[in-house]
């Protein structure tokens, strides 16, 4: 990472001169710009940045992170949970799930840092026109809705998602719904997006919280209200060896982590996904917007 940048907020006195860190990521859209945004921070705080952004994956980035490969990354605290370290059921208040993914990787050498407001979990969406009509605020509107007209909810899920315990089976026995099956539609995460938005084959759709598709195409997401769906909220993980040489990495992310929320992840996923911009000058653009590196 070559980029000629400043410390704004963060990065004052250069805390990190003299030192080589390695970023990572995953391979899709938002996790690679949260990981350009580790590399710039650190690069602006002197250091230099080796990028090992998009790797292919979860286990991959992760391996990496444990193994010394590479020293920072932003994970999600229900993948931490559930696919590392091999718990079947989420814990629901956020805060509580980030304390308890945060205690019990430190044996495997990763130290977790704050969370974000950022929370990348599931959810049903519906596009603005049909919710004109049904007025629909949360899932439990919806199991509501089902019971007093069963052929007005129908949806659109991918295979994956109509067959997991924390996907539709779940939610239909949390809330109470007995969907008919002719009322669910199977197919492609991409196409849902568009399905619900410009057709009437579905009213309702599976969703990402922070996709960039729901702000582009006016999709009101729907308020998990009994709090179903495993929380996944971005916090940063750091080698634990690494932070142990340089603990001022907590004082460059922590106020980068406050800032990121749900609906700036919207925003910057969808200038990757939907206008096609580059994921580091996307990253770069919010970064210096927010005042948190200068341009050199």
């Amino acid at each position: 990472m070559v980029d000629d940048v400043r410390p704004g907020s963060v990065g004052r006195g250069l805390p990190l001169k003299g030192a080589s860190l390695t970023v990572t990521s995953k391979n899709f859209s938002e996790n690679i710009v949260l990981g350009q945004m580790i590399g710039l921070v650190f690069r602006a705080a002197g250091a230099e940045v080796l990028d090992r952004t998009n790797l292919p994956g979860s286990i991959s980035a992760r391996e990496a992170i444990v193994k010394g490969d590479a020293d920072a990354m932003y994970e999600y605290t229900g993948t931490g949970w559930i696919t590392y370290l091999g718990h079947a059921k989420p814990i629901a208040d956020p805060a509580k799930q980030w304390q308890a993914v945060r205690d019990e990787d430190r044996k495997n050498g990763v130290t977790w840092l704050p969370q974000s407001t950022l929370n990348n979990t599931y959810a049903l969406a519906i596009s603005r026109k049909n919710n004109e009509k049904y007025h629909l605020r949360t899932l439990s509107d919806v199991a509501a809705l089902a019971k007093r007209d069963p052929s007005a909810v129908t949806i659109c899920v991918e295979n994956e998602f109509a067959s997991r315990d924390d996907g539709l089976p779940g939610m239909e026995k949390a809330y109470g719904m007995s969907l008919p099956a002719g009322n669910i539609k199977k197919m492609d995460a991409g196409i849902i997006y568009t399905q619900v938005s410009k057709s009437n084959s579905c009213l309702l759709g599976e969703v990402y919280t922070t996709d960039g598709r729901v702000r582009a195409m006016n999709l009101d997401v729907l308020v998990d209200d009994k709090h179903f769906f495993p929380n996944y909220n971005a916090a940063p993980v750091i080698h634990s060896k690494t932070f142990e040489k340089y603990p001022q990495i907590a004082q460059l992310l922590d106020p980068l982590s406050r800032k990121l929320t749900t609906q700036a992840a919207q925003e910057f996923n969808a200038k990757v996904d939907v206008d096609g911009q580059d994921p580091h000058k996307v990253a770069k653009d919010w970064l210096v917007r927010e005042g948190f590196i200068r341009n050199g």
